[in-house]
């Protein structure tokens, strides 16, 4: 079948259609907003996706229904909201007239001090507001993970956070009264064309569809895929990279899927953290802290699964958790596809088992079997919105005698790559669970492990806090007289 083509890209930016067609491949929406179209209510403080001052919603259709989340300015690309709908602070109240009911709450509860990041926090409350009008404190929170202030604490931004549905009915907010009229205009924009756009020597593209984006890949098979641009995003940003051609996934409802049948949990590539937090939440729940600690709800509402995984990163969030539980992934060339174990994609440091325009396309997880118990360790600097020094993940399955008949062990942080601990596991294998089996164990993490140094930990604290978190995932199993399956998730501050 003929793709059509299109050479422009069309989004709602706040109440106007934008049309462009001379943008660059690297250029951010957050440049875009104070640059091109002078809204410099969106702040820059670390463009990196860290601080939140830039947070601005993006509303997107999703299986035919309108949703709007908070997502970093900084490091989104313009060149991935075509169909999408821009929502910034400098919007929210028309001059002259009042506040919007977020703002007002600001301002009587006198949450802002020098101003720097609070058109950042008044959106992610937007945000939060539209998805849920009187959230707990704890909810609240989490909401506000990626978003930084230096002057008040957070008390009083909490309180407003509270007081906002006192202030305003959500029923006559513009963003959800209009909510119909919106969703037609951006399902008007979706003609089913593959987005081609030339900047100068720069290229960018948004495919049509899966199968297009398998074409498009084959053809351009050095190209940077951009998904959550979370990661690539700091690669422009932090390290000036030039990463054209791009190709970009995010409006691909194909990679979005997510299924569950009698033998696990399929995330479709593009699946977002926040996408999947329901499902993994609902069949993993030892996996819930670490889920919530994953960046900050910004990130969580960008990043995607399938990135955290095809980056290779020795220190992603996710593959250690996957890799204890038996992931694989599904990975595709044209119209060909094959099945890998998560554990054997990583081959070394930057080197993953993925040919030249191959890309991910799915993940599997499967369910734990019974008589398994399984936990997952991330320890970092500060509680939230950090990165990983060590992850440990364990999976352990017992007889009725209490001796292990299976072992499978994870760390991130640890090697080049994330990495099993084979000896670890060998030395567990067949043996009673029991706190001499363990430091028996202890002694082979030198075997399967020789971490570095860097500004994240010394490679003598790693070794040991890996053999420590055996030994807290030993003790916690026998906390109640039985293996326990709740709290899984250790912290280092």
């Amino acid at each position: 079948m003929t793709i059509q083509i299109r050479n422009t890209i069309r989004f709602l930016l706040n109440h106007r259609l934008v049309e462009l067609s001379d943008v660059s491949a690297v250029q951010t929406l957050l440049d875009f907003l104070r640059i091109d179209r002078n809204l410099r209510g969106t702040k820059e403080g670390c463009a990196e996706g860290d601080c939140g001052a830039c947070t601005v919603l993006v509303g997107r259709l999703l299986g035919g229904q309108l949703k709007y989340e908070a997502v970093n300015a900084c490091i989104r690309f313009v060149g991935s909201l075509d169909g999408c709908h821009v929502v910034t602070v400098d919007s929210l109240a028309t001059p002259g007239g009042p506040l919007h009911p977020v703002q007002q709450a600001m301002v009587e509860t006198h949450a802002s001090q020098c101003g720097f990041c609070t058109p950042g926090f008044v959106m992610s409350l937007y945000g939060l507001w539209m998805e849920n009008p009187k959230p707990s404190i704890t909810e609240i929170e989490k909401a506000l993970q990626g978003n930084l202030c230096r002057c008040t604490g957070y008390a009083a931004i909490i309180r407003a956070a509270e007081a906002i549905s006192t202030i305003g009915d959500l029923g006559k907010d513009p963003l959800f009264a209009e909510r119909d009229r919106i969703a037609g205009e951006l399902a008007s924009l979706q003609d089913g064309r593959r987005v081609v756009i030339r900047e100068g020597s720069e290229l960018f593209m948004l495919p049509a569809s899966v199968d297009d984006f398998a074409d498009v890949l084959e053809a351009n098979p050095k190209a940077t895929i951009v998904a959550g641009s979370t990661d690539v995003g700091l690669w422009v940003t932090k390290f000036m990279r030039d990463i054209a051609p791009v190709v970009h996934l995010t409006h691909l409802e194909e990679l979005r899927l997510i299924t569950v049948d009698d033998k696990g949990v399929t995330l479709g590539a593009g699946v977002s953290y926040a996408e999947a937090y329901p499902v993994i939440t609902e069949h993993f729940p030892q996996l819930r802290e670490l889920w919530d600690r994953i960046g900050g709800q910004q990130v969580r509402n960008m990043g995607t699964v399938g990135g955290n995984i095809a980056n290779g990163s020795p220190i992603g969030d996710t593959p250690p958790a996957f890799i204890a539980l038996g992931a694989s992934v599904t990975l595709r060339k044209g119209s060909r596809r094959r099945t890998v174990a998560l554990e054997d994609f990583f081959i070394a440091y930057g080197k993953q088992d993925r040919e030249p325009g191959e890309f991910v396309e799915a993940v599997h997880i499967p369910f734990l079997e019974a008589d398994t118990r399984f936990a997952v360790y991330k320890i970092t600097k500060r509680l939230d919105e950090d990165i990983t020094a060590v992850c440990g993940a364990f999976r352990l399955t017992f007889d009725g005698a209490g001796n292990v008949t299976d072992a499978v062990i994870a760390f991130g942080g640890m090697a080049g790559t994330p990495k099993r601990a084979d000896h670890v596991e060998a030395a567990l294998k067949g043996k009673a669970w029991s706190e001499a089996t363990v430091e028996q164990a202890i002694s082979a993490f030198d075997e399967d492990f020789t971490p570095l140094t860097d500004w994240r930990a010394s490679a003598e604290y790693r070794q040991l806090v890996a053999k420590n978190l055996l030994r807290r995932f030993y003790l916690e199993t026998q906390a109640t007289g039985q293996i326990r399956l709740d709290r899984t998730i250790a912290v280092a501050v």
